[in-house]
């Protein structure tokens, strides 16, 4: 359910969805009950409500024609999608290699390793191929494969709050 409600101090006009307790003015702030609210008209259709509103907003500033001849909300969403160009051809118009960037992408979530996993896969693998898996043993191991050593260590370190590994003695050991 959508309202478009008015304001008796400033006499702004905003649509309220539902039925609430209260409601604020977003221009001067005045706060009333919803029921003393002026409700112009009450629709369950929010572009129905939109509409009501701009057409009252229009006919204020002498332009009631104007907006009369103006396409619908949904009819106008419709040509936005469509106008403009993609984030791909933007990108491409700016001088960029998108598919450079795509690649970069890719490597930057699973990390430069040759397992072709995530940053957290290259931890976990390391805490499952190395003999003595302590903090630098992993870091190392990581670090080989393209991983961060501060992302390693912190991945160790929620790791072990989750409860996914131990620790004892300085070594890991996974659960």
């Amino acid at each position: 359910m959508y309202a478009v409600v008015g304001c008796g101090e400033c006499s702004a006009l905003w649509i309220v969805e539902g039925r609430p307790e209260t409601s604020q003015c977003p221009r001067c702030g005045t706060t009333r009950a919803y029921e003393k609210r002026r409700q112009f008209v009450t629709t369950d259709d929010e572009d129905h409500a939109r509409e009501v509103r701009s057409s009252m907003l229009a006919t204020r500033q002498d332009l009631g024609e104007e907006f009369a001849e103006l396409d619908s909300f949904a009819e106008m969403a419709d040509y936005v999608d469509d106008a403009g160009m993609d984030e791909e051809a933007y990108l491409r118009e700016a001088g960029v290699d998108t598919a450079a960037v795509a690649a970069a992408g890719k490597r930057s979530e699973r990390g430069a390793g040759a397992s072709g996993g995530s940053r957290k896969d290259i931890i976990e693998e390391a805490l499952r191929t190395l003999d003595a898996p302590d903090e630098e043993a992993v870091v190392s191991y990581a670090g080989e494969r393209g991983v961060p050593a501060e992302y390693a260590r912190k991945a160790l370190r929620k790791l072990e709050r989750s409860g996914a590994v131990t620790r004892r003695d300085g070594g890991y050991r996974l659960v």
